[in-house]
């Protein structure tokens, strides 16, 4: 009778080790993939990269002129055009620069801070009109390929009194939305409390 208690006794215990053994094991796992979960979960969000919010488009007359000095400074050539520039410039945010951290306990991506619209691209077009060549100083590709960047400057520097950036920012509760979008897709959520967000915005989220 002795023998056989021990027996069951034996049994019983090494039924709840097992079980002990099996739970421990299965917790371990779910760690170990909800903490992968959260990684590729990130990357991916990350992986969108850049986000365009909003397009403007410009059209600028640009008058350029260049003098160049020879002969000892004794004579000058000058080359001008006028320039019409045409362009499409692309206001959004570059989401590798989101404040994220994955709470993996919960199963929560928490955004701390959201970065500002940035100008992610300009594309311009240039017009050239009254092209006009100095005696030894004439128009190179050079010319054109350092036009190109002063027409992108030029529209740049006209990007702030647009308004674009003001409307970008109207905009940002889109993106955010967008980020909840790819975090719900494995289950998880967003939480972004920490951001400041206006009673509009606000209302039309619980819309």
């Amino acid at each position: 009778m002795g023998e056989l208690m021990e027996v069951i006794l034996g049994l019983i215990l090494g039924a709840i080790l097992m079980y002990w053994l099996f739970s421990l094991f299965r917790k371990k796992k779910n760690k170990d993939l909800t903490k992968q979960q959260s990684t590729v979960l990130l990357d991916k969000i990350r992986s969108v990269c850049k986000l365009v919010s909003v397009e403007g488009d410009f059209a600028e007359i640009y008058n350029y002129e260049n003098t160049k000095e020879g002969f000892f400074s004794l004579l000058s050539s000058k080359k001008k055009a006028l320039i019409i520039v045409k362009a499409k410039a692309q206001i959004g945010y570059d989401l590798t620069k989101l404040d994220l951290r994955a709470d993996d306990e919960r199963k929560k991506i928490i955004l701390n801070n959201f970065p500002e619209p940035e100008v992610l691209s300009i594309e311009p077009e240039m017009q050239f009109y009254d092209i006009k060549n100095g005696l030894f100083n004439s128009f190179s590709p050079n010319d054109l390929t350092n036009l190109n960047q002063e027409a992108k400057e030029h529209i740049r520097q006209k990007i702030p009194e647009s308004g674009l950036m003001d409307t970008a920012r109207k905009e940002a509760l889109q993106a955010v939305l967008l980020v909840e979008k790819i975090v719900e897709t494995i289950g998880w959520k967003l939480d972004y409390s920490a951001l400041e967000i206006s009673n509009r915005e606000k209302h039309f989220l619980e819309e």
